[in-house]
Formats: structure tokens, C-alpha cells, sequence
């Protein structure tokens, strides 16, 4: 009896794997691959906002696509280069080596920028702001992969206002990334890691000098003041202004800012705007989807993150910002449907990390939180460690809640360096705001939760990472008393948006757990390609019709 059971088991599971393998066999294959990433979008903005946006972007998306409603990310620091390389490589920072937007390189004792490359130059651009590239990242990305798999035929294309947005998910071989410049203009451009000129397109768009015309009218809500009531009201003192603004109410008086008015459009919706606008024209002029090879384009938004870190995600503006962005949505989901035509194109819409509430406002509802200023910690500890043993800045660098201890130092102190160590993880453990310190390298000893150890296993590479990792209490920010910020292994940074729509995708929601991981590794088997190198993500199968 026993022996029939496993039989019929084995006999349904057989037929299930054989079903689901011709399913993928049948799909068609997309024209093109839309990946939209939402700098600093939380996963309960979907549900949120809901009952304000249209029927065309975020609503459409919700009912017509499939959601996968438990998304997270499986990794810290949770910030915005490491999630765009995660997102597109299906990987982990102690993979793909992009352990956060910055980090000290021990043996030359500076910092280091996650997209910095001195071997190249910038293209449309005289600024440092052109000499990026995606070498410091070590694995290829689903771009990579399906370029790999017809002899480089296919085009990949990266977009976003900040270059490492724009950089890492277009991955190595891609054809082009393009992002801002504000002191060029607030102009669109790209290193000679790609070209060693901007195409005739991209020069004509800059041409338009649209920041520029955006940053003539004022920002005012779409809706009435009455109808945000998913925020707080307007103007709070724990809320920081736009560059160039004194208030941070309504109407932002944009058209009146001198001083950094680039940077100030980079806190605007219109930003958003202006990066789908150029997307339109990147696969216009590309000619991106319009062949029977399947190509790539990615697009990272990121106005919602400059905004989000000023104003927090209880504000009016951060509400009025995601209102537009789901027109804005929408509009280009129409334009995909014309020029592609339903069902001829695969979009997906995650975001590389969320967002902690202000501090002060959660402190104002009496939720525990608090801020406290990793420079002051730093001074305080070397200052507590030349006072005993008289060595002066050991710690070299406070990064990504991390401690860089001086090599050279520590390797002087000899049979002392153990004692060093432990006094620093004592003074960090006196800290209220501590939950846990310990050093890394032994962290496999290291008692801990396993939802946070492995987050920060996930996160670390030896020879880019720091020596000791601080954990603190939730909603405990190193921050000034205005504004928030983000990159701890908690859910309102850690929980994220995935909704998937197009060619080969089913309507429907998901609740189980899936990771940030588990979306290029999907890609693969909706295009039938390898997964990215260092991909440890799954397939989502449920999504699949």
C-alpha cells in the first residue's frame, strides 16, 4: 500500500514538472524586458495610496499582474547600489561584491565609491561624474546573460538620474547607462566605458533643456490639501526642505530656487517624469522590442528616495509624489501597449530598499525610536581606545554599520588587539540604541536570530566589508533630528514591492516568502536562459501561466 502511494506520488509530481517544463517551452518570448525600479519604495505604498490612484499604473498593475506580497531583501545594508545589484544579478553583496554605495578599501585607506572607475572618462560630460563603471561589481547580470546566449544580438540599456542606478542593473556588457549630470546641465550622460560618444538622439533629447523647463513651474499638489489623508499635515519641523528652499510646505516654489537648482529637480516628481520620457526615446530611437530578439531596458526612478530621505513617508509630499508617479505609470504602460502591443513585452516593478519613519514622528505617537550620529560614536570610541592604550584612530572608518579597525595598528598591538576588540564591542553594547555588536569575522559563533544572521552573512565580503557590525534597536536611525534614512535588516527597509506583468505572466498574488534574489533567476527561466553567475536566487513558479 505504501509502495502504491509513493508511485502515485511520484507519478503526479513527474507530470507536474513535465507540464510546467512545456509551459516555459510555449511561452513566447517577450519583444522587450521593462525592469522598473522605485528608489526607496515601501511595500505598503501599494496598498497605501490605493484608494487615490487611477485605473491605468499602480491599480492596473495590482489587478492585472501578478503580486508577490512577502518580497524582501535577503541582505545589509540595505541600500541603493546593493539593491540594484541584487535586483538584476540575482545575487548578494558577498557574491557580487557591492556591499553597499560606499566602502574603505583597507589597503589604500580611502574611500571608495560603489561605481568609481579612474581608468575611464566621461562621455557628455567633462565632471567627475562620468568616470563610472560596473567593474567593482564581480558577477554578470540577467543583461549579461541573455546577451551571452544569442552572440551579444540582444540590447541592454540602463537608465536612472543616479549613475549607480542606471550602472549596475545594465551589468557589464550592456550597450549604454545614462544618468544625470546637474553640473553639466542637468544633462543626460555616460562614461567611455560604453562609447566614446553620446548618441545623436541623447544629444538632441538633452537639448530640450527640460529640467530646466520643469524647474520653471511650482510644485503643488495634485489633489486637494484635503484629500492626503494617508499623511501628516503639511510642514513639520522634523521635515527637511528642498535644496535651495527655506519651507518645506506647499506649493514648493521652485521656479525661485538659484542656488542648486539641478540638484533641486532630482527632489521633484517631474524628475520621474523626465527619466520616463527618456526611456520613451531610448527605445524609439534603439529601436528596443522591435525585432524577434528580445532586449533589455532598465530604469530606476529616483526622485522618490531624495524625496523620501527629506520629508519621510508620512508626508504630503511623498503621497503627492507617488499620485503622479502612478499617472506617470500609466502613461507609459500605454505607450508600451502601442508601440509593442499587449502581451509582446514583460515589465516588472520592485524597488531596491524601503524607508524607516522620522524618528520624531514616531517618538510624537509614542512608538519607540530615536537618533543618534555615527561621527560622534566614531570620536567617542577611538577617543576611549588612545586613552588606554594609546593608539590613536584605530578605527579608521564608521560605513554601512560597520567599524574598519587600522590593520596595521592592530597587527602592532599584538597580544592586546583581542583585548582592543572586546573593550570596542563592550562601549557599543553600553549604548542604548545597541542591540548587538560582534566582530565579523567570527560570526558564524555569533549568537543571533537567524533572519539577521543571515542578512548579514548575505552582506559580507571580507576584503570590502568592515571588522565589527553594529545592530540597533528598530527605528533607531544615525541621523540629524530632520529627515530619514534607510539600510537595516528590518521589514520597513526590507520589504519591497515585486509585481510582475506581460508576456507569460499570470493575474494573481503570492504570499508566501520570495527575495530580491529570486527576480533575475525568474527572468532566466521566462527567457530561457542561464541565471546570472553568481545568481542564488529561485524561480518564482507560481507567477508562470
Amino acid at each position: 500500500m505504501q509502495l502504491k502511494k509513493c508511485f502515485s506520488f511520484l507519478f503526479v509530481f513527474m507530470v507536474s514538472v513535465t507540464v510546467f517544463a512545456q509551459d516555459l517551452n510555449t511561452i513566447k518570448p517577450p519583444k522587450l524586458v521593462v525592469g522598473l525600479v522605485v528608489d526607496q519604495m515601501r511595500w505598503d505604498f501599494l496598498k497605501r495610496y490605493q484608494p487615490l490612484y487611477g485605473k491605468g499604473g499602480f491599480r492596473r498593475l495590482m489587478t492585472e499582474g501578478f503580486r508577490c506580497e512577502n518580497t524582501f531583501i535577503p541582505y545589509v545594508p540595505t541600500y541603493t547600489a546593493a539593491g540594484h545589484a541584487a535586483i538584476f544579478t540575482g545575487s548578494v553583496p558577498a557574491i557580487n561584491g557591492i556591499v553597499g554605495n560606499n566602502w574603505f578599501d583597507q589597503a589604500t585607506g580611502l574611500s571608495i565609491y560603489c561605481a568609481d572607475d579612474s581608468t575611464v572618462h566621461g562621455v557628455g560630460s567633462l565632471t567627475s561624474a562620468g568616470k563610472m563603471s560596473p567593474r567593482n561589481m564581480f558577477t554578470t547580470t540577467i543583461g549579461d546573460e541573455l546577451k551571452l546566449s544569442n552572440n551579444f544580438q540582444s540590447k541592454v540599456i540602463g537608465i536612472s538620474l543616479k549613475d549607480r542606478g542606471a550602472i549596475f542593473p545594465a551589468g557589464h556588457s550592456a550597450n549604454a547607462a545614462y544618468w544625470l549630470d546637474d553640473e553639466a546641465g542637468g544633462k543626460w550622460i555616460t562614461s567611455s566605458y560604453y562609447t566614446d560618444s553620446l548618441p545623436g538622439w541623447v544629444i538632441d533629447f538633452n537639448s530640450r533643456n527640460l529640467p530646466d523647463n520643469y524647474m520653471k513651474k511650482d510644485w503643488n499638489t495634485l489633489l486637494p490639501l484635503s484629500s492626503y489623508t494617508q499623511s501628516t499635515s503639511d510642514e513639520q519641523d522634523y521635515e527637511g526642505p528642498i535644496p535651495g528652499e527655506k519651507s518645506t510646505r506647499f506649493p514648493h516654489r521652485l521656479s525661485e530656487i538659484k542656488d542648486k537648482r539641478m540638484l533641486a529637480f532630482r527632489f521633484t516628481p517631474f524628475a520621474n517624469t523626465f527619466s520616463l520620457d527618456f526611456a520613451r526615446e531610448a527605445i524609439e530611437a534603439e529601436k528596443l522590442g522591435q525585432d524577434a530578439i528580445t532586449d533589455i531596458l532598465t530604469v530606476s526612478l529616483s526622485s522618490t528616495d531624495y524625496c523620501g530621505h527629506e520629508f519621510g513617508p508620512n508626508s504630503i509630499e511623498v503621497e503627492d509624489m507617488y499620485l503622479r508617479l502612478d499617472q506617470d505609470i500609466a502613461s507609459f504602460l500605454s505607450y508600451l501597449d502601442v508601440k509593442l502591443g499587449k502581451g509582446n513585452y514583460v515589465f516588472f516593478i520592485t524597488a531596491d530598499h524601503g524607508v524607516a519613519n522620522i524618528p520624531a514622528f514616531l517618538e510624537s505617537k509614542k512608538i519607540p525610536a530615536g537618533t543618534f550620529r555615527g561621527k560622534d560614536l566614531l570620536t567617542e570610541l577611538n577617543a576611549s581606545v588612545e586613552k588606554i592604550w594609546g593608539y590613536p584612530k584605530l578605527i579608521r572608518k564608521l560605513e554601512n554599520a560597520q567599524l574598519y579597525l587600522d590593520p596595521t595598528m592592530m597587527q602592532k598591538a599584538g597580544n592586546e588587539a583581542g583585548a582592543i576588540k572586546a573593550h570596542l564591542l563592550q562601549q557599543l553594547l553600553d549604548k542604548p540604541y545597541v542591540t548587538n555588536a560582534f566582530s565579523l569575522s567570527a560570526l558564524h559563533e555569533v549568537t543571533l536570530p537567524s533572519a539577521i544572521k543571515s542578512t548579514v552573512t548575505n552582506g559580507y565580503y571580507p576584503k570590502r566589508s568592515g571588522d565589527i557590525q553594529i545592530i540597533t534597536l528598530p527605528n533607531y536611525i544615525d541621523k540629524s533630528k530632520t529627515g530619514t534614512t534607510h539600510g537595516v535588516w528590518n521589514p520597513y527597509d526590507a520589504h519591497i514591492p515585486l509585481i510582475w506583468f506581460g508576456t507569460g505572466i499570470r493575474k494573481g498574488a503570492l504570499y508566501r516568502e520570495t527575495y530580491m534574489t529570486d527576480i533575475a533567476a525568474t527572468l532566466a527561466a521566462l527567457l530561457g536562459i542561464q541565471m546570472p553567475n553568481g545568481c542564488v536566487g529561485k524561480v518564482i513558479e507560481e507567477l508562470m501561466r
